[in-house]
């Protein structure tokens, strides 16, 4: 006999839950673009490198520790009553070594705990592809920074979807890490026990390759045998998944973009679909849950917006109910997914299943809007499992944004193959 089981209902229960407690909290009116702050507000901590430099810029989001400056993690909270770090987390060493430029410490959400983006006190990154429209989060920094051509490359950190999400919404490429592959040590955590991961965010392809070359050594030249295993996508089977409730539109163009860079593309079934679905709900209740674990001594906190008081009470919710549950059921979410990659090489599916939705006007929308945000990222379920995917623009028919975003998932530490076939993908594109 079948269970019936709906992943996204159960998705938006927990969506409207957040929604509400939000609503319930006691929001101010007051706009989310703080028109005073100067710039595109991508930065909290910004040094503007050299005009005659020709060293490599690199953005950090603001919860990594760079030594001699505050962690802020977003938060004016934190701001007011940190002091600067006293040592690099150890995921800047090899940038050290290399003398490359550090622009800045960027923007994000409070805490990292939210994907659209919006930071209220330090005021929301502005994103270069139209400006009403969220930026992503919660590495929102990050990716208008490279958007607007103020960094080369950047680090970021992905619990949920938290590089994936902000690089779909802006038009660039981030990947998210196996878990496990780079330290977390200096890095302000949600979930790191199961969920949380560092990793480089860049314009393109190439420069997001740079951007890993400067976590793990050696991957340049990972990355180079990949490119010489496989020169084309003739040889690569993509394995296609398609979910409900994705716009037309979107569909469209991921095939498309699969089509012309020559791949094998093998559909994916209903059967692993609904396996996908039932892990984004576990891993949405074990991310909601780490909010908790990590945050709460923070939810009376003077400084802390109500925003984010609300996601850690829901969180307490989550850890108390389903949490353990969810846990129990990750090592057969990871066997499932090591099933389907002895069949194809990669998974394609959307990164956002909508177009970046348009920012509120006041904060009492807000927990509305971070409510739909959750529903329409398709990031979650990888994290569950800890494998790598690359977040990569195509071109979309829309009157709004002319891109969209491919999520391309691949086995365990299969970074320098992910970024190959991403490689592909941009140059069967880049004449569109």
């Amino acid at each position: 006999m079948r269970v019936e089981y709906s992943g996204r209902v159960t998705l938006k229960r927990l969506a409207v839950a957040l929604a509400l407690l939000v609503l319930c909290s006691g929001c101010s009116f007051t706009p989310l673009i703080n028109n005073r702050l100067p710039g595109n507000r991508a930065f909290i901590d910004y040094w503007p490198a050299d005009a005659n430099s020709n060293r490599l810029r690199l953005a950090v989001k603001d919860n990594i520790d760079m030594q001699g400056v505050i962690t802020t993690a977003g938060s004016q909270f934190f701001q007011q009553t940190h002091k600067p770090a006293p040592a690099d987390a150890p995921c800047l060493a090899i940038a050290r070594q290399r003398n490359v430029q550090i622009v800045g410490k960027t923007n994000l959400t409070e805490f990292a705990v939210s994907p659209s983006g919006v930071n209220e006190y330090f005021g929301t990154p502005e994103n270069p592809l139209r400006h009403n429209l969220i930026p992503g989060g919660s590495s929102s920094g990050n990716a208008v920074a490279l958007a607007s051509g103020m960094a080369d490359v950047a680090f970021g950190t992905d619990t949920a979807g938290s590089i994936r999400v902000p690089a779909a919404c802006c038009g660039i490429v981030g990947l998210k890490t196996t878990h496990g592959l780079i330290s977390l040590e200096g890095v302000y955590p949600i979930e790191p026990k199961h969920l949380d991961t560092v990793g480089p965010m860049g314009k393109d392809i190439a420069s997001t390759v740079q951007g890993m070359d400067l976590l793990q050594t050696g991957f340049a030249g990972k990355y180079a045998a990949a490119k010489a295993a496989k020169p084309s996508g003739r040889g690569i089977r993509v394995g296609r998944l398609k979910l409900k409730g994705t716009d037309p539109d979107i569909d469209v163009a991921i095939d498309d973009a699969l089509t012309k860079a020559g791949f094998q593309v093998v559909p994916l079934d209903d059967s692993f679909r609904d396996k996908w679905e039932h892990a984004t709900k576990d891993g949405n209740t074990i991310a909601s849950a780490g909010v908790w674990i990590s945050d709460q001594r923070l939810q009376f906190s003077l400084g802390v917006t109500t925003r984010t008081k609300a996601v850690i009470r829901l969180g307490q919710i989550n850890y108390t109910t389903t949490y353990r549950a969810a846990v129990a059921r990750q090592t057969a979410w990871q066997q499932t997914l090591n099933n389907i990659f002895g069949n194809v090489d990669v998974i394609a599916v959307p990164t956002l299943q909508k177009m970046p939705p348009s920012l509120p006007l006041l904060n009492l929308r807000i927990g509305i809007l971070e409510a739909l945000v959750l529903d329409m990222q398709n990031t979650v379920a990888v994290n569950f499992a800890g494998n790598p995917a690359l977040a990569m623009p195509i071109p979309v028919r829309n009157e709004r944004v002319p891109v969209t975003s491919l999520q391309l998932v691949g086995p365990r530490l299969a970074e320098a193959e992910l970024l190959n076939v991403g490689r592909l993908v941009e140059e069967a594109v880049k004449n569109r």
